[in-house]
């Protein structure tokens, strides 16, 4: 085997790890509807040093940061984690191998 089909054996595999990943997210259009009901992480808000401050829920509601933190340990808030880094909680979305629905690339309202 030449280099060029390890290379094409390797994007077939992340190509299909990246479809499943979608259809296990519900179609990974960047916030899918929670199987359970919980609202969804559509848009955000960012401050001039590019950190996140604000977000925007598939039912239109905005929430602030802290807002939005406590939710989602209250797991009001579908697809996002919370971990604890620099002293302080951080908001992020739950690793599922689709970066467009990762919080820092979704859009800004």
């Amino acid at each position: 085997m030449d280099q060029r089909d390890f290379e094409q054996i390797y994007a077939a595999y992340k190509a299909e790890g990246k479809r499943q990943a979608r259809q296990e997210n519900g179609g990974g259009t960047g916030a899918p509807l929670s199987a359970d009901g919980k609202e969804s992480i559509v848009a955000v808000r960012k401050n001039d040093d590019g950190d996140l401050i604000a977000f925007k829920t598939n039912t239109g509601r905005e929430l602030d940061y802290v807002t939005a933190l406590q939710e989602a340990k209250a797991g009001q808030l579908a697809h996002v984690d919370v971990f604890h880094k620099y002293g302080r909680d951080i908001l992020r979305s739950e690793p599922d191998g689709i970066k467009e629905n990762n919080l820092d690339n979704l859009p800004t309202f």
